[in-house]
């Protein structure tokens, strides 16, 4: 996702008074743990604004494709979604038209951590909530962060390869640095590496979830390091089809088994990642749940709309909400690694995508 600032003349336009005070809430022990509820702001009822970070992705095509039937499913109202198309100031310019549209509630996949602030605090004047999804904001208002942990990721792909591969050169084709999501999965890969595999060697190729700048970069690299023995891909949506064509134009492509295999970990979850797993092109993903994303992020905001508040805790949805460093609630939803022992299960949101 790429990244870029928000204008001195949006933040002038967007930043401003306090919030907007809301009603008495009642605190829940944990989501979904009980029914009682203390009503504020627009009592549940209302139009709600969901707003797309790009739609060039297979797995946010695959998310825009749930908002629509987990909304039905959790009685929610939502306009149609807008795309931001990779662009932080656009999506500023997205959530002001959205509230000037009469939304009661915001559900955003924020492309930049600090920028999105700007968007967070007009809403906040406004008396709206929102939910972010998929990435944390650094600073802002927002009701619940829904969203897997990401240092996790980063951790499995650190250890897979490190199983797998034992010593020699691995690449990670990284995120936005802007993007906490980009930073976890970074830091955490190399400080794993580092910890408990140093027998391994990190190259890095910044990339800013752009498929063009992953293939152009990976390609140069390649040249300097022909002996590459592994990559980790921070997000399979964008860099799973420029990688595999890159490493077949150099003849370096070769399936689980075969001598001069580049063991390859992702992360995502999408339908193309697991039949490169079956291929043997790739050997793991995490899957990143598109579809829990779509269905929390609308019960949270339907949640906040009615007044509910939560607390860090065990969900009733096999995850755990914790407070951040900034002091957001953030609901971390499970992510499990997938290789071939599983690539079958139906229960992965990857396989049930047509």
């Amino acid at each position: 996702m790429p990244a870029s600032t928000v204008t001195k003349r949006s933040r002038s336009r967007i930043t401003g008074a306090a919030a907007l005070a809301v009603g008495a809430s009642l605190v829940l022990a944990a989501c979904g743990s009980t029914k009682d509820t203390a009503s504020a702001g627009s009592g549940g009822t209302g139009k709600v604004g969901v707003i797309l970070p790009l739609l060039t992705s297979p797995f946010w095509q695959s998310y825009n494709d749930y908002v629509p039937k987990m909304a039905k499913s959790e009685g929610v109202e939502v306009l149609k979604t807008v795309n931001s198309n990779s662009d932080p100031s656009q999506q500023i310019t997205d959530i002001d038209n959205e509230l000037n549209q009469g939304v009661r509630g915001l559900v955003v996949a924020p492309l930049d951590s600090a920028a999105i602030q700007a968007g967070l605090d007009q809403a906040e004047r406004k008396g709206v909530p929102v939910v972010a999804v998929d990435v944390a904001p650094d600073k802002g208002k927002v009701a619940m962060v829904v969203r897997a942990d990401n240092v996790a990721y980063g951790k499995k792909a650190c250890d897979y390869l490190g199983q797998h591969v034992g010593s020699g050169k691995v690449v990670q084709i990284m995120g936005d640095l802007a993007s906490v999501n980009g930073r976890d999965r970074s830091e955490a890969f190399r400080s794993c590496v580092k910890e408990k595999y140093p027998r391994l060697k990190v190259l890095e190729i910044p990339a800013k979830w752009e498929s063009d700048t992953a293939a152009a970069k990976l390609d140069t690299l390649l040249n300097a390091n022909p002996d590459i023995k592994g990559i980790y891909l921070q997000a399979g949506g964008v860099y799973l089809a420029p990688t595999l064509q890159t490493l077949k134009s150099k003849n370096m492509l070769k399936a689980a088994g075969q001598q001069g295999h580049i063991a390859i970990v992702s992360n995502d979850g999408i339908p193309q990642e697991y039949e490169a797993i079956r291929k043997g092109q790739i050997d793991a993903t995490v899957s990143q749940p598109a579809d829990a994303y779509a269905k929390y992020g609308l019960y949270y905001i339907k949640a906040a709309m009615e007044g509910k508040k939560f607390k860090p805790g065990p969900t009733d949805h096999d995850s755990t909400i914790v407070k951040l460093p900034s002091g957001i609630l953030e609901d971390q939803l499970p992510a499990p690694l997938v290789t071939k022992d599983n690539v079958d299960d139906p229960k992965l949101w990857g396989n049930t995508v047509r």
